[in-house]
C-alpha cells in the first residue's frame, strides 16, 4: 500500500480526499497542454523564494510564457513581475480570485471564458489552504495545482514535501517540457 503524504502543518485535516502527488513534472505539462484556458495564480512569496540561482517568480514567468498560461498575480507580487517586465493579465487579491474561480459567470482573467485549470504559486501555506479548500469543495470542475513545495492536500494536484533542490529541478523540467511541447 502507498503511503500517502501528509499535510506539511500536521494540525490541518484536509478531509478523506487529497490532492494526487505529482512524481514527474510531465504530468503537469501534459494537463497545462490539455487544459482549454489555464490560469496562473502568483503569489508574493514567489519573489523571496529561491529555486537554483534565481526566485520562484523568475522560472513561474517562464512557465507561462512556455505555457501560454495567464498570470494573475495577487497582493504585492504584481510590483515583482512589473519589475521583471513582465504584465500579468490581472491583479486581484488572493480571496477575490478565488472566488471568481468558483463563479460560473466570470469571463476569466483576459476576459475570454471561464477557466478550467488552476495553477497556484509562491502563496503563503495557510492562505492557500484554505482557497484551495473552497475550490475542492465549490470549484465545480475547476482542476488546480499547486507548485509550491509543501504537499496541500486540497489542490487536485500537489508534489510531496519534497527537498529545495527537488523542487528546483521539478520547476525547471516543467518549464523545459512547455517549452518543447510548445
Amino acid at each position: 500500500m502507498i503511503k500517502q503524504p501528509e499535510p506539511w502543518q500536521t494540525a490541518e485535516i484536509p478531509g478523506p480526499t487529497k490532492a494526487l502527488v505529482i512524481s514527474k513534472p510531465e504530468v503537469v505539462v501534459e494537463m497545462i497542454k490539455g487544459a482549454k484556458r489555464p490560469l496562473l495564480v502568483v503569489g508574493p512569496e514567489s519573489a523571496e523564494q529561491a529555486v537554483g540561482d534565481g526566485k520562484q517568480i523568475d522560472l513561474l514567468i517562464l512557465i507561462a510564457e512556455a505555457g501560454r498560461i495567464p498570470i494573475v498575480a495577487t497582493s504585492r507580487s504584481v510590483a515583482d513581475l512589473i519589475k521583471r517586465d513582465y504584465r500579468p493579465a490581472s491583479w486581484m487579491p488572493a480571496v477575490d480570485i478565488a472566488n471568481r474561480l468558483r463563479d460560473p459567470e466570470w469571463a476569466g482573467a483576459d476576459g475570454r471564458g471561464q477557466h478550467d485549470l488552476a495553477i497556484f504559486a509562491g502563496m503563503r501555506y495557510y492562505v492557500e489552504w484554505l482557497l484551495l479548500s473552497g475550490l475542492k469543495h465549490f470549484g465545480g470542475k475547476l482542476k488546480t495545482i499547486s507548485l509550491d513545495r509543501f504537499y496541500q492536500p486540497h489542490a487536485g494536484w500537489s508534489f510531496p514535501n519534497i527537498s529545495q533542490e527537488e523542487w528546483a529541478h521539478s520547476l525547471v523540467a516543467l518549464q523545459s517540457g512547455l517549452r518543447r511541447s510548445s
